[in-house]
């Protein structure tokens, strides 16, 4: 699988290239930095995938991937900007990694390209939990946010969906609960019952119920009720 990566900084692009020696399927056939290089070169070498930076002299990494024809490559976005997830994902992008990348989150957007041409995923370890100041692409048919972990309040199992809470919006991912328990940090979030994880930031008061339960109520006013099990646990894990 040929690679063009697309980087006004050296260093960068070595570092990128050092970090994909682990990836014997992706073969890094030639760099470029800045957008009229990398036209030229897309035309030449025909890559699979480009790694492709945001911001660079001239046309921006935006710039290159709106303008590019038929069949355009898969992209990973490559940045030391968050603020553009959202346009990247809205431009089909498979990926957008942050410097410095991480090894764990470049080696779960190769398993996605892989999984998108049909290959098999390469063994890797699983990805690390999220940090309290990480941010997540959520995406609900159109719409699309960009949250910071700590802004997700509640998570609600809804079948095979999961309906996550922050700020005002209310989006159902087509993820299990379970999943998306995988990835979360265990000293921020707790099971509260079979439906429901909860931040424990975002407690506002706890007072008992029924059967030896709890009843918790989030900043906002949103009540979740422990079961008698959950709320054994919790009261081991938060007591002095």
């Amino acid at each position: 699988m040929k690679a063009l990566l697309i980087d006004d900084e050296r260093l960068a692009r070595n570092e990128l290239r050092r970090l994909l020696e682990s990836f014997p399927d992706i073969e890094v056939g030639d760099e470029a930095v800045n957008a009229e290089q990398a036209r030229e070169k897309i035309s030449a070498l025909k890559p699979d995938l480009l790694f492709l930076d945001v911001q660079m002299p001239g046309e921006s990494g935006m710039d290159l991937l709106a303008s590019l024809e038929p069949p355009v490559p898969q992209v990973i976005f490559t940045t030391a900007f968050d603020e553009f997830a959202v346009k990247a994902f809205e431009l089909n992008a498979l990926d957008y990694l942050l410097k410095p990348v991480d090894p764990a989150r470049l080696a779960s957007a190769i398993d996605r390209l892989k999984e998108k041409s049909g290959a098999a995923p390469a063994a890797t370890e699983a990805p690390a939990p999220l940090l309290e100041s990480d941010k997540v692409f959520v995406r609900e048919g159109d719409r699309c946010w960009f949250v910071e972990v700590r802004n997700i309040r509640l998570l609600e199992s809804e079948g095979n969906y999961t309906r996550v809470h922050f700020d005002d919006a209310q989006p159902q991912l087509f993820r299990s609960l379970i999943a998306m328990e995988a990835r979360l940090n265990s000293r921020m979030f707790f099971r509260a019952n079979r439906r429901q994880i909860i931040n424990l930031s975002w407690i506002e008061k706890i007072e008992p119920w029924f059967s030896g339960g709890l009843l918790v109520e989030l900043k906002g006013g949103v009540k979740v009720e422990l079961s008698r099990r959950q709320a054994q646990e919790f009261r081991e894990r938060m007591s002095l």
